[in-house]
């Protein structure tokens, strides 16, 4: 039985940006060709006639794994070379896309990527059941990517291992306003919409990673991330001289050395009971 969640301070209308407008500033969704490499497919149905496609690149039976969403401007077919300095470390990585992007169908909004990040987590559980995988599943988001991490932990604490936020943002009303799409914030708009308000229920362990000089997504953002999130194993790791798409390489050891330690200390602890 896990720690009851505290939905009042969480609750949230997020039609609010599920516009046209808005989805033209944060989605920018193409497709992927089908790979070229023994690389395992995993499509999820997220509604009838609507099939998210994600890959799986397996390292070891014993560890981990993370479901990794990723940036707006990327799709799950750019991990096929990426994914091997994570695999390198022993650590699975399960990638989903959106709708819409590399070999899913659909149209993306935030709604429905935060709709259907359930879906892909439950179809992730299937893969490493049969596959005889560690079930230690850990959730990470990059940038947009954020917004499913997060509320994934929220919704499914007691099944996951810990929560990774990399580049993330805590207000996404904010986050328009940098993305140039200027919006009126309501005189009721809670501080950390939705990603920030998400995060004071969020008790399990956390790790953030972000640029110092990041100019999409400031380093406050990061910072409120922080100071909102209710779990007591919580850690900031800010990467110098770097910004928001130099992070990983400008500051590649600092960054996997901090992913390789969180997912080493928190993979053994006691197993979450089986749904």
């Amino acid at each position: 039985m896990g720690k009851e969640r505290d939905t009042t301070a969480a609750d949230f209308d997020i039609s609010l940006l599920d516009c046209p407008e808005v989805s033209r500033y944060i989605f920018y969704p193409r497709q992927d060709p089908l790979p070229q490499d023994d690389i395992a497919l995993h499509p999820v149905e997220v509604e009838e006639g609507v099939s998210i496609v994600c890959r799986f690149y397996p390292a070891s039976r014993g560890i981990a794994t993370i479901l990794y969403f990723h940036g707006n401007g990327e799709t799950a077919g750019d991990y096929d070379v990426v994914s091997s300095l994570y695999t390198a470390l022993g650590i699975n990585l399960f990638v989903a896309d959106y709708r819409g992007y590399g070999l899913s169908s659909g149209a993306p909004t935030l709604g429905h990527m935060i709709h259907d990040a359930q879906p892909i987590y439950e179809r992730l559980r299937e893969v490493l059941r049969q596959g005889g995988y560690s079930e230690a599943i850990f959730v990470m988001g990059r940038s947009l990517g954020s917004a499913p991490a997060i509320e994934l932990a929220f919704r499914s604490p007691d099944a996951l291992k810990g929560l990774i936020v990399e580049s993330g943002f805590s207000d996404a009303l904010r986050l328009l306003s940098y993305l140039g799409l200027p919006m009126a914030i309501p005189t009721h708009h809670q501080e950390g919409f939705p990603n920030g308000a998400r995060m004071r229920s969020i008790r399990i362990p956390t790790l953030l990673i972000h640029a110092a000089e990041d100019h999409l997504i400031p380093l406050s953002e990061a910072e409120e991330l922080l100071r909102l999130c209710a779990a007591e194993e919580k850690r900031l790791v800010v990467i110098p001289r770097a910004d928001h798409n130099t992070l990983m390489m400008v500051g590649r050891d600092r960054y996997f050395q901090a992913i390789e330690g969180f997912i080493k200390s928190n993979a053994l602890a006691k197993e979450p009971p089986s749904a």
